[in-house]
């Protein structure tokens, strides 16, 4: 089975820890745990978040004095899926010793004209004061939103339509490899008026990106893991729930927040839509159990999900 797999930040960097590398690296290896299990069994291509490292460099660089002006998002993002790939790179391979392992740099393409450029609302990096933000938006063009009682710099977050290496993660994943990928959302670019290829300023939804690669890898399953056993419908009431097993329609009639569990129930539920395949969410240490059908929660079709059968997932109800 084929399984395009997103890790969630704190499977990096959990909640309260500084963003040193050491932590980090031993959180990889914890993360690695889990996800060897699945590459014993099954073909597995894994994205992940970058949101604190990224914020990280951001700020580095632009308090870098020997620079003329900072780096960009693109070329930042293209930093941490350096750094964060070869972390999981080397922690794969010490768990897999006889299995290839490869962490590549890509791009994901973006529209140009897509609407989020006109009103950025990805949070990224440091809290300032809203004395010190109207000077970055002053001195460094920055555009700076309110977050709870600071202010923080904002990017846009367009949607992803493609990843521009499709074919070469395609051409690992079926010669046996573990593929490491899309990290961050991967690098945003668009076309200019040339057809060429250039990076622009941008956060990408990793857990979107995910579904466009695992759409175009022909996954069974996407799995989106993080550290929430499960999608909680009634979310902080009496009535709170985890939803167990669902249908697209099912879910997106919940209305979840926009800045937490939104994008990864409206990333699962578009892989479902779009491919009649499975997507899950739950905790990275219950990865094998999800595929099993045993915990998280579990979006299909028609909202059944009967585990593995024959080496595939089963969505139908075999009738008796």
């Amino acid at each position: 089975m084929r399984i395009v797999a997103a890790l969630g930040g704190n499977a990096l960097l959990e909640r309260g820890q500084k963003p040193d590398a050491a932590p980090q690296i031993e959180n990889v290896k914890k993360a690695v745990d889990s996800l060897g299990l699945l590459a014993d069994d099954h073909e597995l291509v894994l994205t992940h978040g970058n949101g604190p490292q990224v914020g990280v460099l951001a700020l580095q660089s632009a308090n870098d004095e020997s620079l003329s002006e900072p780096y960009p998002f693109d070329t930042l993002g293209a930093m941490t899926q350096g750094m964060i790939g070869y972390w999981m790179l080397q922690s794969l391979q010490n768990r897999l010793p006889d299995r290839p392992v490869a962490s590549i740099i890509n791009q994901t393409l973006v529209l140009a004209g897509d609407p989020a450029f006109d009103n950025p609302t990805k949070f990224v990096g440091a809290v300032y004061t809203e004395e010190e933000a109207k000077v970055f938006e002053r001195e460094r063009g920055w555009v700076m939103r309110e977050d709870g009682k600071y202010w923080r710099r904002v990017v846009a977050s367009p949607m992803p339509q493609r990843i521009v290496e499709t074919r070469i993660i395609r051409t690992l994943v079926d010669s046996g490899a573990v593929v490491v990928c899309s990290g961050g959302g991967g690098i945003p670019v668009i076309r200019d008026e040339n057809g060429n290829r250039v990076g622009i300023e941008a956060v990408i939804d990793k857990d979107l990106t995910g579904s466009v690669l695992a759409e175009a890898l022909d996954a069974d399953m996407f799995m989106i893991l993080t550290d929430v056993p499960a999608v909680l419908d009634n979310y902080g009431t009496p009535e709170e729930t985890e939803i167990r097993s669902a249908t697209p329609a099912m879910m997106r009639s919940k209305g979840f927040a926009a800045g937490s569990m939104g994008p990864k129930v409206e990333a699962a539920c578009r892989f479902v839509e779009l491919t009649g395949s499975v997507a899950a969410i739950g905790r990275l240490e219950d990865a094998v159990k999800i595929i099993a059908g045993e915990a998280g929660t579990i979006i299909t079709p028609g909202g059944y999900y009967g585990g593995i059968v024959d080496g595939r997932p089963s969505t139908f109800k075999v009738n008796d």
